[in-house]
């Protein structure tokens, strides 16, 4: 059992270090939603599974607070609302369950988060294609190779990792590190 302990950690810190390679777009990223934000635009999640729980968790990071008490900042996770994800798959299949909802909330300037593990959902990488009709950005948070999504976006982070738990692991420390420098844009700075 405490060798399983160890080698998940040292899993964990191994890629944390080869994280390193990502800091610029990191930044891009979070320029971007820093960017959006001020300029009175919307950001939008979404993902499946664990990863629809790390677009709630930003979401609420961004409205609520992160570190510092300022305006709730306007950030919607698309898979939390239950009758409109059950009414589109019911109606249009679950491949559309995030796209119906992108085009009909996503603005030109608005900001998309698409989250999935391999790059490959079909159900975001059709949001990801509504969200470019409507003049949105998109900032992909993947692993593995990146799969589809890696090509579909304005800013790609693939994760180094072929784990799905290390790579979730690291995209909650990208949400957070967009966080912070939405935050930051928003002439907050840092604690």
């Amino acid at each position: 059992m405490r060798e399983l302990v160890k080698s998940t950690l040292e899993e964990h810190r191994q890629v944390v270090e080869k994280m390193a390679a990502l800091e610029g777009e990191i930044a891009s990223a979070g320029e971007l939603c820093g960017r959006a934000l001020a300029q009175g635009q919307r950001i939008y999640l979404c993902g499946n599974g664990g990863s629809a729980a790390d677009a709630q968790h930003i979401a609420a990071e961004l409205i609520g607070r992160f570190v510092h008490d300022r305006r709730a900042l306007p950030a919607i996770a698309l898979t939390t609302d239950t009758s409109a994800l059950t009414a589109i798959g019911n109606d249009y299949g679950y491949d559309e369950v995030f796209s119906r909802q992108v085009e009909g909330l996503c603005q030109e300037g608005d900001v998309l988060i698409a989250i999935s593990t391999s790059g490959n959902s079909g159900n975001i990488l059709n949001a990801v294609d509504a969200a470019h009709r409507a003049g949105a950005s998109v900032i992909g948070l993947s692993g593995k190779s990146g799969g589809a999504l890696d090509t579909k976006c304005d800013v790609s982070l693939v994760v180094p990792s072929d784990v799905t738990a290390r790579i979730q692991e690291m995209h909650i420390v990208i949400g957070h590190l967009i966080c912070a420098l939405v935050e930051e844009h928003l002439g907050l700075g840092a604690d």
